[in-house]
């Protein structure tokens, strides 16, 4: 999905404001672009796809601006660093709307998986609270290998993958058990 094809929500642009000026910075041109690009995808992306989102938008936005406004973004809760087990950093826009989504995903192709579960919750809850801890942020990352390339024999995600057409963090939502 390119940047600008889902409209960011007003929240996330207020909080993000109060956020810098709480700490004494300013509103610019370039962050403003930073930021709609960030939240314009449901994806998850690296700090290099970010930039090349942002400059489809603003072809000035710097790097050095970049890394400054998606530390921001980290320490303010609107952005979550992930590790998606790639040997490189990915953010999720998708911890505002759904703070207590995992992920699941695939060894060979890259695929990812966002789910919510709420058995997974109380898990969470028991095991934390019979070691005498209280939960003050939770993720699971499952590593598996998808069905597709097993039952078929080929994978369309491995193939857009190795043909360098898309980053491995493509993501997709499985139903709530809800």
């Amino acid at each position: 999905m390119e940047a600008g094809q889902l409209m960011i929500e007003p929240e996330i642009k207020e909080r993000f404001d109060r956020f810098i000026r709480d700490k004494g910075l300013r509103r610019t041109v370039q962050r403003d672009v930073i930021v709609e690009a960030a939240f314009s995808t449901e994806d998850h992306f690296t700090a290099e796809q970010l930039w090349e989102m942002s400059r489809r938008i603003d072809p000035s936005t710097s790097r050095a601006t970049l890394y400054r406004t998606l530390g921001l973004l980290v320490e303010s809760g609107l952005l979550s660093e992930i590790d998606l087990g790639r040997d490189q950093k990915y953010y999720d826009p998708n911890f505002v709307d759904h703070p207590h989504h995992n992920h699941l995903i695939c060894v060979d192709c890259g695929k990812v998986i966002e789910f919510e579960d709420d058995h997974i919750e109380t898990l969470f809850d028991c095991i934390t609270r019979r070691l005498g801890f209280r939960p003050t942020k939770k993720s699971m990352r499952i590593e598996a290998c998808c069905d597709q390339l097993r039952k078929d024999g080929i994978c369309e995600n491995l193939l857009e993958m190795r043909l360098g057409k898309r980053g491995p963090a493509r993501k997709a939502t499985a139903p709530s058990s809800n």
